[in-house]
């Protein structure tokens, strides 16, 4: 099964995640080869919903707040041509808030020398980069348009969304502007692969159909709120085979508001590679990181942090995000049947 892929269209390509099997993560599951895997988490609760509309309803509401965004680029010029060229990428986005802040996917702006952002109603405004985050795959962009243009999308709760709830995807597909497509919500809590390799939670598989150029719009509830960012397929074809996966918003809603505020987002890193199922097992240590630094091993078996038990790769990358760069922690481990604890300095997360 091929890996989910990156939904901006970039010419005629097919964009792909890069990581291979043995790819470091940092308190993450390995990659199983699929790029996505399924976590067991129990307590999912239905939001309660006092407004359920219609796809053509949600459609009114939420389309003003959706953009379609063209990112220019250029080349290192090694194409055959004999110099650089200049490429156009398309993808989606939706607005913020009323000073202009766009949230789209790291993947659609990355490499951008110019970005213009479309609207519903044909004006176009060229975009800065307020700052992006490759681990989560998210990135903020910002116009200087009239408060008149501005229709912020609301942000719902992702924690609140259940398996079988209605969802609606508005974006760019191919280029064709003010797409809406609707669905279901197919699965929680997957795990994508994000374009610097790293895990992204608890994201929300939908039945939606999600194409290239829909990548950094708004997958919406029925109540007219976003409750993730669409980001990646799972294609045999290349094209929409009903299985796309969205950035949750809780995730948007953190990330957002650190790179407004300062322009960058920054993760608690422990250096290491886990196994894929199981207990927590250390596979990697990465050379200078936290965990070498700490004299942790391949083989260990980490079974606390902080005093609060880990049972799984998947705990232990939880509890580590939970933390910031610069904490310090104490982690006990099981080495030759042994117990051990450490304190460990966490380090900052590398792009």
């Amino acid at each position: 099964m091929q890996r989910p892929k990156l939904i901006a269209a970039v010419a005629a390509s097919t964009l792909c995640i890069g990581a291979g099997a043995g790819a470091v993560v940092t308190a993450a599951v390995q990659s199983d080869g699929t790029g996505v895997r399924q976590v067991a988490v129990s307590g999912a609760q239905r939001a309660a919903s006092s407004t359920t509309l219609s796809v053509g309803q949600v459609y009114q509401r939420a389309s003003k707040g959706v953009v379609e965004i063209t990112v220019t680029s250029t080349d290192s010029g090694q194409n055959g041509f004999g110099g650089p060229q200049a490429q156009q990428a398309l993808g989606s986005g939706f607005v913020y808030d009323t000073s202009g802040h766009i949230v789209t996917n790291d993947h659609v702006v990355d490499g951008a020398s110019s970005i213009t952002v479309r609207f519903t109603n044909g004006k176009t405004y060229k975009a800065t980069l307020v700052g992006a985050d490759a681990s989560d795959d998210l990135a903020v962009i910002k116009v200087d348009a009239p408060a008149s243009q501005l229709s912020p999308l609301t942000l719902g709760d992702s924690s609140k969304v259940a398996v079988g709830d209605g969802v609606v995807a508005i974006g760019s597909p191919f280029g064709l502007e003010n797409t809406v497509t609707s669905g279901i919500v197919s699965a929680l809590h997957r795990e994508m692969t994000s374009p610097n390799n790293f895990t992204i939670d608890d994201s929300i598989q939908t039945d939606a159909a999600i194409n290239h150029g829909n990548s950094g719009g708004p997958l919406l509830n029925t109540e007219a709120q976003v409750i993730g960012v669409n980001s990646q397929i799972e294609s045999d074809s290349g094209g929409s085979d009903g299985v796309g996966f969205a950035i949750p918003s809780a995730t948007v809603k953190s990330v957002a508001t650190q790179l407004i505020s300062s322009g960058k987002v920054q993760h608690a890193y422990l250096g290491v590679g886990i196994a894929g199922t199981g207990a927590a097992t250390l596979t990697n240590i990465v050379n200078g990181a936290p965990a070498d630094t700490a004299g942790l091993r391949t083989g260990d078996v980490i079974t606390a942090v902080d005093g609060t038990a880990v049972s799984s790769g998947d705990e232990l990358r939880a509890a580590i995000d939970r933390k910031a760069p610069g904490a310090k922690v104490t982690i006990t481990y099981t080495r030759d049947n042994k117990k051990h604890t450490v304190s460990v300095t966490l380090g900052n997360r590398p792009s």
